[in-house]
């Protein structure tokens, strides 16, 4: 298989992979708002390594702010090296709204993306985690061939970006099945999806800023709407039993994050891994 072609598969396996991506890009969590409750929130700044069969595809990076009732999240990314000789790509994206006790509420998602062969941005805003208005452009070319979003199927939904954050139930540990277990029901302004996390044990993570529990989590996707069915990418993630992700705990907002991300494709072993991974209390009080 020519590189070219084993380079496409592995970036279209990630795309479908939205707890830890935004459409159309390699994603890193980070978390970003300005707040004005009493309560302690919680900045997260963090780099994270992109590599395909060990070799260094790309980087993102990521700062923000959590607290237990609100949330801002900004990511970016962009392909080095080798990956640009096939795919210059690049991206960012982000959300804001509020965390409720079962989980993030979006208000706003933002997505811009671009490759050698076009740009693509996505606007939406949602009202309790339904989508008032979407706006994609350009539109995709295929539209016609994708299976029907229906607007039952734009409901009890969140964007790409506030998938990442991930409530636990109060009183429940921070670290341990709690952390993973769930479905995350996702709508990215073109595809909806269904990501299901599982409990898969615990590990210790260790990177510059952050040395201690994480959890570990298998994940699997499931195509909703949107997506052609004619795919062999989204057949193959459907079917993919290679996909885990670490969740690493911010105690303040009670939430966890990813910190590393694996994923098995065609092409070999896809890594989203942190490279910094810091985490700073401050007052949520204190503005911008």
């Amino acid at each position: 298989m020519g590189c070219n072609k084993r380079y496409a598969q592995a970036m279209r396996a990630l795309n479908r992979l939205s707890s830890l991506t935004a459409r159309g890009g390699c994603a890193a969590a980070a978390m970003s708002v300005a707040l004005c409750g009493p309560a302690a929130a919680e900045m997260l700044k963090a780099h994270y390594a992109l590599s395909l069969m060990g070799l260094s595809i790309g980087s993102a990076s990521a700062s923000g702010i959590v607290d237990a009732q609100n949330y801002r999240v900004e990511i970016s990314m962009h392909t080095t090296g080798l990956a640009n000789l096939i795919n210059n790509a690049k991206g960012a994206a982000s959300a804001s709204g509020g965390l409720t006790a079962g989980g993030p509420s979006p208000a706003n998602y933002a997505n811009t993306t671009s490759n050698s062969d076009e740009t693509r941005t996505v606007r939406m805003s949602l009202v309790g985690n339904a989508v008032r208005a979407v706006d994609v452009r350009p539109a995709p070319w295929d539209a016609e061939a994708r299976v029907p979003v229906t607007e039952s199927a734009k409901r009890h939904i969140v964007d790409p970006v506030s998938a990442l954050i991930m409530r636990v139930p109060p009183g429940e540990e921070l670290t341990g099945p709690s952390a993973c277990n769930r479905t995350i029901s996702v709508f990215d302004g073109v595809t909806r999806f269904d990501v299901e996390l599982a409990y898969a044990g615990a590990h210790t993570a260790q990177t510059r800023g952050y040395a201690g529990p994480v959890t570990v989590c298998s994940a699997r996707y499931t195509p909703i709407a949107g997506h052609r069915p004619d795919s062999s990418a989204t057949r193959y993630m459907a079917n993919n039993n290679d996909i885990s992700v670490w969740l690493a705990p911010l105690p303040d907002a009670h939430v966890v994050v990813p910190i590393h991300i694996a994923i098995g494709t065609a092409a070999g072993k896809l890594v989203i891994d942190a490279s910094e991974f810091q985490i700073e209390q401050r007052r949520a009080d204190v503005r911008r």
